[in-house]
């Protein structure tokens, strides 16, 4: 049969140097989009991440919870309004503890200037400098006010932040939570089913050696705070020994600077009771922070996650680098995952090859 439009030439070959061109650049131009949206939503992916981790490490308490009877719905629930309660309770004594203190700062702001003078040293300064004749007048100024609302109300907009932040991490790691057993069927079976017991047994570590990092930082916090309780105490600061205990073990949790910075606060309340008492926080705190960072987290790193103390320190060291302190807080997950797929799965094909 005659066609009136012609007969079709033979198909595009796959070989072809435009088709192989065209389909490159095309792969490209594919990478480079989901780069760009995977910047976009970093912020979004990162909190995704760090649900995750949370779910992972509330899921230990689940499952015992789960073990002696009680509905994993039930427990989830349970452990959820557990935890949104401990918050709660530690904000509102950090909250009322530095309410205190602002209000005595301000109803004895007008002294401060005239105690100081009487320091010979510092009248000495202030005679040569002016330091405290600017500092009075900065306090007496009209815009004392509108730079005090000012910085308020920038504090205020990063508390909103931080503050909506938490709720959607809180909330996504209880619906994470209580799907888990459901999300981990899903993920296993997209393996081969000769593998999908194995991918299951390796799934499960991965997913137990995360959660015992979680519990591992934890007890590293509380150490933390604990030792803050006690030097407090023992310096005669039983009035900021609880909040500042509970500052410190919430600050710990946070990789790299979170410790120091807790440190520092502990330090900075000592001198402003007096000089020997910042000094002693100072030399306690001057033995406590290698020690924790050299010793006590990564020997807890070692028996939770079972990763050896020198793994747990470049980890750390290395996702702080590379993401800040997110990257400091997920490295060590990751380490463990990493670790422990080499072992199982490089490792042991070197072994039979």
């Amino acid at each position: 049969m005659t066609d009136p439009l012609g007969r079709p030439g033979p198909p595009v070959s796959r070989d072809a140097p435009f088709l192989r061109g065209f389909v490159g650049a095309l792969g490209v131009l594919a990478a480079v989009a989901v780069a760009l949206a995977l910047e976009e939503a970093e912020s979004s992916l990162v909190l995704i991440l760090i649900a995750i981790v949370l779910a992972l490490g509330l899921d230990p308490l689940v499952g015992w919870l789960a073990q002696h009877g009680v509905r994993r719905g039930r427990a989830v629930a349970g452990v959820a309004v557990a935890l949104v309660l401990l918050l709660g309770a530690v904000v509102f004594v950090i909250a009322d503890a530095l309410r205190t203190q602002v209000t005595k700062f301000i109803d004895q702001a007008p002294h401060l200037v005239e105690d100081l003078r009487r320091n010979r040293t510092i009248a000495h300064l202030d005679a040569k400098y002016h330091v405290l004749t600017q500092l009075e007048h900065k306090l007496n100024s009209a815009q004392l006010g509108k730079t005090a609302i000012g910085g308020v109300f920038n504090v205020g907009l990063s508390v909103v932040n931080a503050f909506t932040s938490a709720v959607i991490v809180f909330v996504l790691a209880v619906y994470l939570l209580g799907d888990l057993p459901r999300i981990k069927r899903a993920m296993y079976s997209l393996a081969p089913a000769s593998r999908r017991a194995r991918v299951a047994k390796l799934g499960d570590e991965i997913l137990r050696r995360v959660g015992g990092y979680v519990v591992g930082a934890t007890l590293t916090a509380l150490i933390a705070g604990t030792v803050t309780f006690v030097l407090l105490l023992s310096v005669g600061l039983g009035e900021f020994a609880l909040p500042l205990a509970l500052a410190v073990s919430l600050l710990d949790l946070v990789p790299l600077v979170g410790s120091v910075i807790g440190a520092a606060l502990v330090t900075l309340v000592g001198f402003g009771t007096s000089l020997g008492v910042g000094i002693a926080c100072l030399a306690v705190y001057l033995v406590y922070e290698p020690l924790e960072g050299y010793v006590i987290y990564p020997r807890m790193m070692r028996s939770s996650v079972q990763l050896p103390e020198y793994v747990t320190i470049i980890a750390v060291l290395v996702g702080g680098g590379i993401g800040g302190i997110v990257g400091a807080l997920l490295a060590l997950p990751f380490a463990a995952a990493l670790t422990l797929l080499a072992q199982e799965v490089w490792v042991r094909r070197q072994d039979v090859s």
